[in-house]
């Protein structure tokens, strides 16, 4: 049996566009009510040239609006329909989806990682990717994302700069019907990086990989 399921356009509405020229900071403020808040701003936009600081003193959860918001209405809503390049397909409901986000953040946590800690994610495009951002972000752990096509040195650059306590990472992913050794490369990135304490590895291509002391 054949199922559709129908993908948003993205913002193609010509008065929506309109509007937001007309005043963004009212139309912003509109968007936004329409998300839940833990403690409301006080104002919409402080603006010092060229920083801008929206919505300052509200205090807000992008994991909790992505999953528990829908849950609460629709837990057997598709959050995920992912096909690999190798053929490997799966599919996720948004209670499913806050199962795996909330038992990812718990080991997060059970690592140390603590609201203002940077994680770096060195993942292929996989759900374990998505799982990942949204349990920083439960936590409110600031993470970076990786396109795992870059080079060892591009990497290393990365994760210098965020001083990322965890990486998140696999042991291979697929491209172009090749297998890319994702561990093997960021074991090189970061191999004297000290400030580095665990690296949480997923097997997704099943491919031999070493293991070092913070691995998990």
């Amino acid at each position: 049996m054949e199922i559709t399921y129908p993908i948003g356009l993205g913002n193609n509405d010509t008065e929506t566009r309109k509007r937001a020229e007309e005043d963004y900071v009212q139309f912003w403020e509109e968007q936004a009510k329409n998300l839940h808040w833990f403690e409301r701003w006080n104002k919409p936009l402080e603006w010092d040239p060229p920083f801008a600081k929206w919505f300052v003193g509200g205090k807000i959860n992008a994991s909790y609006n992505t999953l528990d918001v829908i849950v609460a209405k629709n837990p057997e809503k598709k959050a995920i329909l992912w096909e690999g390049e190798n053929g490997d397909k799966r599919e996720l409901t948004y209670f499913q989806l806050f199962e795996h986000v909330c038992r990812f953040a718990n080991v997060l946590k059970s690592l140390g990682v603590k609201k203002g800690d940077r994680v770096t994610i060195y993942l292929p495009m996989v759900p374990e990717l998505t799982v990942s951002m949204l349990a920083c972000a439960r936590i409110g752990a600031i993470h970076t994302v990786i396109f795992s096509g870059f080079s060892a040195q591009s990497i290393r650059d990365r994760v210098d700069d965020s001083k990322s306590k965890v990486v998140i990472t696999a042991d291979g992913g697929f491209r172009r019907g090749t297998v890319v050794k994702l561990k093997q490369v960021i074991d090189e990135a970061i191999k004297d990086f000290d400030f580095v304490e665990h690296v949480i590895v997923f097997e997704h291509a099943k491919i031999p990989i070493s293991y070092t002391r913070r691995d998990k």
